[in-house]
């Protein structure tokens, strides 16, 4: 019974740190990470579409990414899309194929980088505590019931205990994450 309570708050702790890898995945390093382009769509027939269900995107080179949309009359949709996000990237084209070339990043831009993925790790640590807070907030209301300090004290134990697991976790991304934007 104790273990299904705390799994409740528990899967909300892992929807954070899932929460938190997807967007760090969008966060440019220096090299080619199709992913940064995960949260582009693209205005096909009239409906916002994800930009991977209308054109094919590779890693030719450690530099480039390159978009090759299945019909060639996206490409202007697909390159205004682009111009429009932050990512800060001018697209080429030849008229079948939209090529990326990733500038390198300076030492200014890195460390912005690393600052912006900590402010998000920060907040994944918040929400995580925020849960960690619900629940023992839940616990409290449950001494009402019929259950005894001690159990109490124990669920308190657990919920800490994963909540320190999963702090953990979060700063082990973001520390992989801030390695990989300063390695030149």
């Amino acid at each position: 019974m104790a273990d299904e309570r705390i799994q409740v708050y528990e899967s909300k702790m892992t929807k954070t740190l899932d929460g938190l890898t997807k967007e760090l995945a969008t966060i440019r390093a220096g090299r080619a990470n199709p992913h940064i382009l995960d949260k582009l769509t693209v205005d096909y027939y009239g409906t916002p579409t994800p930009l991977q269900q209308v054109a094919n995107i590779t890693v030719p080179e450690a530099r480039m990414i390159q978009i090759q949309p299945w019909e060639a009359s996206l490409i202007k949709e697909i390159s205004k899309a682009i111009m429009a996000s932050d990512l800060g990237l001018n697209p080429n084209s030849d008229g079948k194929i939209i090529r990326l070339v990733l500038p390198e990043l300076t030492e200014e831009r890195r460390k912005e980088l690393v600052k912006d993925v900590k402010k998000k790790g920060e907040a994944a640590k918040v929400a995580v505590r925020n849960v960690r807070r619900d629940a023992n907030d839940a616990f409290k209301k449950l001494a009402k019931q019929d259950i005894s300090e001690d159990e109490i004290k124990e669920l308190e134990e657990k919920i800490q205990k994963v909540t320190d697991k999963f702090v953990k976790e979060i700063d082990k991304a973001v520390d992989e994450k801030s390695k990989e934007i300063l390695t030149v």
